[in-house]
C-alpha cells in the first residue's frame, strides 16, 4: 500500500489526517523488516489503550466493584482482541514484514497484529493526544465491551477457587511444548490438580496457553 493510500486509511480508521506518515508506519513495521519497528510503540500504546479501556469500564458498570472491572479490563486489552480488532480494520494488509516472517504468517499472528494494533494506538496519541485514541478505542470495541452480561472470571482464579473448594491440590501448569518461530510462536501447556485430572491446550503466548488449559480443564470437571 503506497503512502498515500495509508494515509487516507488512517484518516477514515482514526478520524485524524496525519501530518507524518513517518509514526503510522513504524508502527506497522515488524522487527523482520526493520530495527525501526513498533516494539516502541507497542510498550506505549498499551498504556494508552489500558488507560481508555479502564475510563470507559469505571463509566458503563458504575455499581461493579474494583475485582469485577479488573476482570472485565483484562478480557478486553489480550492480545488476542487487540489481533481481532486489526483484523477488522484492516491491519494485516499494511504490515511491513521480512520476507521469511511473511512467509511463516506472520501477517496472520495475532502475537504480530496485536502488537501492531497497540503500536499504532500509541502512534495516534503521540501525534493528536488522548482524546482521539479514547474515541477511536471506544468505536472499535464497542461490540466488544458489552460481551459479558457479568465481569468474566479468569479461568486460572475459577479453577483456584473449585480446587479450594473441593479440598483439592492447587493447580499446577507445566510447558509441554514450544514450536514455530520467534514472532508467531505457540506454547502447549499442560494444568494438572494433582492426580485427579489433568488438561492440555495451545496458545500464542505461556499465559494465553495457561488460561486455555485452565478453560478446558475446568470444562472437564464441569461435564
Amino acid at each position: 500500500m503506497s503512502a498515500p493510500d495509508l494515509g487516507e486509511w488512517i484518516a477514515k480508521t482514526f478520524g485524524q489526517r496525519p501530518s507524518d506518515l513517518a509514526p503510522y508506519q513504524r508502527a506497522l513495521t515488524h522487527g523482520s523488516q526493520a530495527a525501526e519497528n513498533y516494539e516502541r510503540l507497542e510498550f506505549l500504546g498499551d498504556r494508552v489503550l489500558g488507560l481508555a479501556i479502564a475510563e470507559w469500564l469505571y463509566e458503563r458498570f458504575a455499581s461493579e466493584p474494583e475485582g469485577a472491572l479488573s476482570r472485565r479490563l483484562n478480557a478486553l486489552v489480550t492480545g488476542a482482541m487487540c489481533a481481532d480488532v486489526a483484523r477488522e480494520v484492516g491491519v494485516p494488509v499494511l504490515l511491513r514484514l521480512g520476507k521469511q516472517a511473511r512467509g511463516d504468517g506472520a501477517a496472520d499472528s495475532d502475537n504480530v497484529l496485536g502488537d501492531a494494533m497497540e503500536a499504532l494506538i500509541g502512534a495516534l496519541y503521540l501525534e493528536f493526544g488522548f482524546a482521539p485514541a479514547r474515541d477511536f478505542v471506544r468505536k472499535a470495541w464497542a461490540r466488544h465491551i458489552d460481551a459479558h452480561a457479568s465481569a468474566p472470571r479468569h479461568p486460572k482464579s475459577a479453577l483456584q477457587e473449585w480446587a479450594a473448594a473441593n479440598n483439592r491440590r492447587p493447580p499446577e501448569y507445566v510447558v509441554t511444548d514450544r514450536s514455530g518461530p520467534n514472532h508467531a510462536p505457540r506454547f502447549t501447556v499442560k494444568v494438572s490438580i494433582g492426580s485427579f485430572a489433568d488438561a492440555e491446550a495451545q496458545g500464542t503466548s505461556k499465559q494465553d496457553a495457561e488460561t486455555a488449559a485452565a478453560a478446558a480443564l475446568l470444562a472437564k470437571l464441569k461435564a
